[in-house]
């Protein structure tokens, strides 16, 4: 299957590591231009527009906190100035921490659910007049979601409820976007080993887990492989594909050790 994205550009948040970096080189190996973000890791940052350009591609970094409205509105008005077009936006940045329901306070739901519930939201009010089109491309949207948002996972509580009202989010935003060209599709990742994770109370016996229990033989889920299903539900492929949730963990679903 040949993804071809020649000409066009994709906006990746929280794009300097992890799910986000592997996501934004695919894309500009498959030939687009890419729009990276980040809120503090510049160095890491330009690491990715580094290697975007090794592939031939333009890369923009920009600098912004998806939580923040303001934000998002700025980033989105440089896409409109300086590159007149967006084709994909990739809402990826999260956060939350690790701790007890009982022990959560105001501001710690707060965070956890303006970061990775409300910047969705402010991304596709902020992108749809770049992203709207009655051309015969669809233009998309992926969101990150996790095994959290449908299972109870230790000290996960706030982030797992976050990913919940995403998921949500996403079915309730197809019925505004949809007959506006636009696709918008969850990738439910399984656990993947980046910074977040590895900071995880019993991450190392999760890890193990997920060995154990996965259907694909000895492979372990890399960033890499969410990235190619992020990057599949952008192509034309999956067109038909609308406010769907598509779980990628080689099969063995979520395991807490």
């Amino acid at each position: 299957m040949n993804i071809d994205f020649s000409g066009r550009v994709a906006f990746v948040t929280g794009s300097s590591r992890g799910i986000g970096r592997a996501t934004a080189i695919r894309f500009a190996e498959a030939g687009a231009d890419v729009v990276t973000n980040y809120v503090s890791s510049r160095k890491a940052a330009l690491s990715v527009a580094e290697e975007i350009e090794k592939r031939g591609r333009k890369c923009y970094v920009l600098k912004g906190d998806v939580s923040e409205r303001e934000d998002v509105q700025s980033m989105l008005e440089f896409i409109g100035a300086e590159i007149g077009r967006l084709d994909f936006l990739v809402s990826n940045a999260a956060t939350g921490g690790f701790r007890k329901m009982l022990e959560a306070k105001t501001e710690n739901f707060d965070a956890a659910f303006h970061t990775n519930v409300l910047a969705l939201l402010y991304l596709v009010q902020a992108a749809m007049p770049l992203l709207e089109t009655s051309g015969p491309l669809r233009n998309k949207v992926v969101t990150i979601s996790s095994h959290g948002s449908v299972g109870a996972i230790p000290l996960y509580g706030l982030i797992g409820s976050s990913k919940a009202a995403l998921e949500s989010l996403v079915r309730h935003l197809t019925l505004e976007i949809g007959d506006r060209g636009v696709n918008i599709n969850v990738v439910r990742a399984g656990l993947v080993e980046t910074d977040s994770t590895r900071r995880l109370p019993g991450s190392e016996a999760m890890f193990d887990a997920q060995i154990q229990y996965t259907q694909v033989g000895n492979r372990v889920l890399q960033p890499e492989d969410v990235a190619n299903a992020i990057l599949f539900l952008c192509s034309p492929y999956a067109d038909m594909i609308q406010g769907e949730v598509l779980t990628v963990d080689g099969g063995g679903g979520f395991r807490a050790g």
